[in-house]
């Protein structure tokens, strides 16, 4: 149950009662403290402690088990100069570090450029000989310390921890602490991400002074500043760097349950080589974390801090035919919200830290597997979270202001803050991308900065400036080409030879909720619902047609705006105050989980090609010819019967239903088989021999991802491509085939897209009529009428306008020559195509979006047998359906009316019957 906020006389108690404990006690003019009303209370607002909120450990990647917290209540003033600090002397007003002072939480709730913060403590006894460290989490903007009046060092940059060792300063007893501060905001040319003096639009409240944790910590003067883990995932090894002072030794151990599994020894600041077997792969599906363990030794050794590490690899490679970013080697879609962290109880600080793993915890329960964190770095504890709870981090730089060239000053000091902070979040198991510029804000030299951040860490994928399309500001570098398209998808930009294709922010769809609004009636949107129902099924409807980017536009991954309200934005899926979830949690998991799994790979029963992975031969694709298996370059060129003779339909295995059997597009009954170690194509003959010659068994590719598979017969033996001529072959085996070179590359081929999509052929350049064939619609055809697409009785004493608008010509696919389109026959140039889903008559305009909606593959009709279902080739498991004498194109079990599955299946299905209208 949350705790009531404490009251008045409550909260005077709490200051006397830590008078003993060192806090200093305010002026008898001066009031007790008392948070203020937030224009909006999230669920733990009223459980912020007004004596030690926030009272976690803040560092869990480097942990000591002695430390005190500064939070709480601090004196606090305003500063007309921060040259001479207010030492001994009372402060007027009281504030809650570690919320920013503009917060309600923090009890000031206003913007102040130059500010004091001021209390006292007392270093725990037990703590005699060591040294003493102040920890600060973070500061807005530029920090001095003063320690008994002793200046301790300053600091500037708003987003990256520091601390001071004060050993030297301190006393016996009560000692001072002061802080100054000085937060410009936007008046100068600092990183501020969305901060802004005079919020409002995409800008929000600005978040002054301390707004994260303060604490102290005891060290041997020879200690542990940070760990660098960097797993080595082929290797089954960590490499760790563990920075710090001094010269002492170093040993390192991996556990997991309490059990050392490795260990390794060296000096601080060298790599130390830790191997770790049966290693447990870290992923957003399982965010299994290892321990770890430092110590120092030999002289000036003894410090002993905790961490942890997931093991995980991220790198590049081409699957399915597109370059994709690949995490432990297989590619997995990035589906993700664009995240900024604001609150509007603790503006930049979540009230709690439940509350801030709640916002994590929620986007992974509705599907979603990855967070961009935008243009914000969070507390060391929000990737904490990310790295236990199983999400990728996109990781911004907060961004300069916008429309303002930086100053040489300005550009020094962002690469200094940039460079720190990726040091400091280089052990963040979550975070796999970085994105140093944002649709061009603030941004300068964006190849040149790609570059620096790559060289600072080659580990993760470098992102030069997300939206570069939308905003012309695109650098040509980097790992990542990125859109931004609101509402969208849109035709999002492909990949190249360099750089996988995301779709960095699309969405914003909005709904205003009356009482959990930031400004009540004035929210804005990119596209207002006007209730719950409608925003989730335009949610669905956006989300469905990014599962066709991801096979015709090599889309690997895409963020959403956004999980959250902020301030004037209504465009979260949950409200600004986290007390109401705005969409339907079971429909947007589906819709997410859908496109998660039509980018895993083919489903059985899939049409696929196998293309081959060896350098020289990246055009190549399986084929049979003349009953034999080969290798061929196979391009948008190649005539259909290449197409057709590279693509197969994946069975379940013959012998097996754990494996794969290939059987032929073109030759239905006809399988991929061994017979002495050759590969060909033959008709199935029953027998249990040729099931398990025809058998394959998907394994790990032996080279980059992708796949080998193994014959089911004679294990150790795969299916390798060697001078275009395909066998079963095993490394280092006695036959020709079997010869070492290349052996690894040669065995390993990516399961692409087929090249010819259709199941069923339809004979084009000819005029057609499709018919309805659902049982109690007889004689209906599908005609357009005023540009829409309907279904009507036709017969032949219908009238000739009727007759001509219920004829198409077939066209080989306006998208893709392996699908069709239909042009209308009285209206020559137009195509039936969908927009919204609905199906109608449009004029071409050549772009690859129409091209796209107008093109349709086609399957066995669902319902009975012969006729054709024809699937929307940019809109996974979406078919053209006819529901009350419309046309649309629709999803079985979907959450839209048209998608009701009362027969679906026959209304899918339709009948290519002599054209009305020849």
């Amino acid at each position: 149950m949350p705790r009531p906020r404490r009251t008045l006389r409550a909260a005077l108690v709490a200051v006397l009662a830590l008078a003993a404990g060192g806090l200093a006690v305010p002026q008898a003019a001066r009031a007790a403290f008392a948070p203020k009303t937030p224009p909006l209370v999230t669920p733990w607002t009223n459980q912020v402690s007004t004596t030690n909120p926030l009272p976690e450990y803040p560092r869990p990647q480097l942990t000591r088990p002695d430390w005190q917290s500064l939070n709480g209540q601090w004196q606090f003033a305003r500063a007309t100069s921060l040259t001479t600090p207010p030492v001994g002397r009372d402060l007027a007003e009281t504030v809650l570090v570690p919320y920013p002072i503009e917060s309600a939480l923090s009890g000031i709730a206003r913007h102040e450029t130059d500010m004091w913060y001021r209390r006292t403590f007392t270093v725990p006894g037990g703590w005699s000989g060591r040294r003493i460290q102040l920890n600060v989490g973070a500061v807005t903007w530029q920090a001095t310390v003063w320690i008994n009046g002793r200046a301790i060092g300053s600091h500037t940059g708003g987003y990256d921890a520091f601390s001071f060792d004060i050993t030297d300063a301190l006393r016996t007893g009560s000692n001072e602490i002061i802080v100054g501060v000085h937060s410009p905001v936007d008046a100068a040319g600092i990183p501020l991400g969305k901060q802004r003096l005079n919020p409002g639009g995409i800008f929000y409240t600005a978040a002054s002074g301390i707004w994260q944790t303060v604490w102290l910590e005891p060290t041997n003067a020879a200690h542990v500043t940070r760990l660098d883990p960097t797993p080595d995932v082929p290797g089954g090894a960590l490499d760790l760097v563990v920075q710090g002072t001094g010269t002492a030794g170093v040993h390192a151990e991996v556990l997991t349950g309490g059990r050392v599994v490795g260990s390794g020894d060296g000096a601080l600041g060298q790599h130390l080589r830790i191997p770790v077997p049966d290693t447990h792969l870290w992923s957003p599906d399982d965010p299994f974390l290892y321990d770890l363990r430092v110590t120092l030794t030999g002289a000036g050794g003894g410090d002993t801090v905790g961490g942890y590490v997931g093991m995980r690899s991220i790198s590049k490679a081409v699957v399915g035919g597109a370059l994709r970013p690949v995490l432990n080697g297989r590619f997995v879609f990035q589906l993700g919200t664009l995240d900024q962290g604001y609150w509007p109880d603790g503006i930049y600080t979540a009230p709690t830290d439940e509350a801030l793993r709640f916002d994590l915890q929620q986007q992974k329960n509705l599907g979603f597997n990855t967070v961009r964190k935008h243009i914000k770095v969070e507390p060391a504890r929000w990737f904490y979270w990310a790295d236990r709870l199983g999400l990728l981090v996109w990781q911004d730089m907060p961004s300069m202001r916008t429309g303002v060239t930086p100053s040489a000053a300005d550009r020094t000091n962002f690469e200094s803050e940039l460079h720190r902070i990726v040091d400091q979040l280089r052990g963040i198991t979550s975070i796999v991308q970085w994105q140093p510029f944002n649709e061009g804000w603030g941004e300068y030299d964006p190849a040149r900065i790609a570059d620096l951040v790559k060289s600072w860490d080659p580990t993760r994928l470098v992102d030069n400036n997300s939206g570069s399309n939308c905003c012309g500001f695109d650098g040509g570098n980097g790992d990542v080409i990125d859109d931004h398209i609101y509402v969208g998808p849109g035709t999002t930009a492909p990949p190249t030879a360099t750089r996988v294709a995301v779709l960095g922010e699309f969405g914003g769809l909005g709904l205003r909720v009356a009482g959990h609004e930031w400004s009540p009636g004035n929210g804005f949107a990119y596209e207002m619902a006007p209730d719950a129902a409608t925003l989730t099924g335009r949610y669905v409807e956006v989300t469905d047609t990014l599962q066709g980017l991801v096979r015709s536009r090599g889309l690997s991954a895409s963020i959403y705006t956004q999980p959250t309200d902020v301030e004037n934005e209504v465009n979260g899926l949950w409200t600004y105050d986290r007390q109401l979830l705005k969409v339907n949690a079971a429909q947007v998991r589906d819709a997410n989980l859908a496109v998660r799994a039509a980018a895993d790979g083919p489903g059985r029963d899939a049409l696929v090609s196998l293309g081959a992975t060896t350098a020289c031969c990246t055009d190549r694709y399986l084929r049979h010819a003349d009953g034999l298996g080969v290798t061929s370059p196979v391009s948008a060129a190649s005539d259909d019967l290449t197409k057709r003779d590279a693509t197969f339909r994946l069975r379940p295995g013959l012998a097996s239903a754990d494996c794969w059997s290939f059987e032929s597009r073109n030759y239905p009954g006809r399988y991929l088989r061994h017979s002495g170690y050759r590969i060909r194509l033959d008709a199935g003959d029953g027998s249990a021999l040729f099931a398990a010659d025809a058998t394959f068994c998907p394994r790990a590719g032996h080279t980059t991802a992708g796949v080998s598979l193994e014959s089911y017969n004679l294990p150790g033996r795969f299916l390798r491509h060697i001078d275009a001529t395909v066998y079963i072959a095993a490394n280092g085996g006695p036959n020709p085939w079997d010869g070492t070179a290349s052996w690894a590359a040669d065995t390993t081929w990516q399961v692409a897209p087929p090249w010819w999509r259709s199941d069923v052929d339809l004979t084009t350049d000819a005029p057609a009529s499709l018919k309805v064939v659902t049982p109690g619609y007889p004689d209906r055809y599908l005609r357009h009428y005023n540009s829409l697409g309907y279904t009507e009785v036709v017969t032949a004493g219908s009238d000739a306008t009727l007759k001509a608008d219920a004829t198409f010509v077939v066209r080989h696919g306006l998208a893709d020559s392996s699908c069709y389109s239909f042009e209308s026959r009285n209206y020559p140039g137009q195509y039936l195509r969908h927009a919204d889903f609905r199906v109608r008559k449009d004029a071409g305009d050549s772009s690859a979006l129409f091209a796209a909606d107008a093109t349709f593959c086609a399957q066995p009709g669902r319902y009975g047998t012969g006729d054709v279902t024809l699937a929307s080739y940019n809109i996974a498991a979406h078919h053209l359906r006819h529901y009350a004498a419309e046309v649309w194109i629709a999803a079985a079990g979907g959450p839209h009316r048209v998608d009701a599955a009362a027969s679906y299946d026959a209304d899918t299905t339709w009948h290519p019957a002599p054209a009305w209208a020849p």
